[in-house]
């Protein structure tokens, strides 16, 4: 998928601590999806408190994720909006530099994934028949190698540049919603015996 690169931040070990935090992902993947926006009603969307929000907020900022909108607010009300648009952990060493890091941050994107989920679950009911029809949660198990499973990768990465992104600001034609489309290309390496 091509992206701007102004656009993605590739993780470096020290991007990659600063991530590697639950609340932190949350509030970046929030300001990434509906813009700018305050620690106070951040901390509202999250159940935390706004001196937490405003710490983590803090934290990110000095890691270079997300910076103060100065446009917006007063000298009470401080907005935050999301420096770039997409995180790529594509370093390898850093796996292996990192590893506690590197896991936390994947525990952190598999919590804010399956909080999606379960939000789009609990609407179910109350969900428009079109876009009942729409939600999907499959799995497929396949036998590949591991280049087979790289060029699965590219391959959905393709299908998916074909649609429009969800950006801040910008409007997409009527009767357009946000879909969270969650790819997972799982491994399932053999037990030892």
């Amino acid at each position: 998928m091509t992206e701007p690169s102004e656009s993605v931040v590739v993780l470096d070990a020290k991007g990659l601590r600063a991530l590697a935090h639950p609340v932190r992902v949350q509030l970046v993947d929030l300001l990434r999806r509906h813009g700018p926006s305050t620690a106070t009603r951040l901390a509202e969307h999250l159940g935390v408190n706004s001196g937490t929000a405003s710490y983590h907020l803090r934290r990110l900022g000095a890691a270079g994720f997300v910076e103060e909108d100065t446009e917006r607010g007063n000298a009470r009300e401080r907005w935050w909006r999301s420096v770039h648009l997409i995180t790529h952990l594509s370093d390898e060493e850093l796996v292996e530099r990192e590893p506690e890091a590197v896991l936390a941050y994947l525990q952190s994107l598999a919590a804010l994934y399956s909080l999606r989920t379960q939000r789009t679950l609990n609407e179910l009911q109350t969900m428009p028949e079109e876009w009942r029809r729409v939600v999907d949660l499959s799995s497929f198990a396949l036998r590949l190698t591991p280049q087979e499973g790289q060029r699965l990768r590219e391959d959905l990465e393709e299908v998916i540049s074909r649609y429009r992104r969800d950006l801040p600001g910008e409007t997409a034609p009527e009767g357009a919603a946000r879909v969270s489309l969650i790819t997972q290309l799982l491994p399932e390496m053999p037990e030892s015996t």
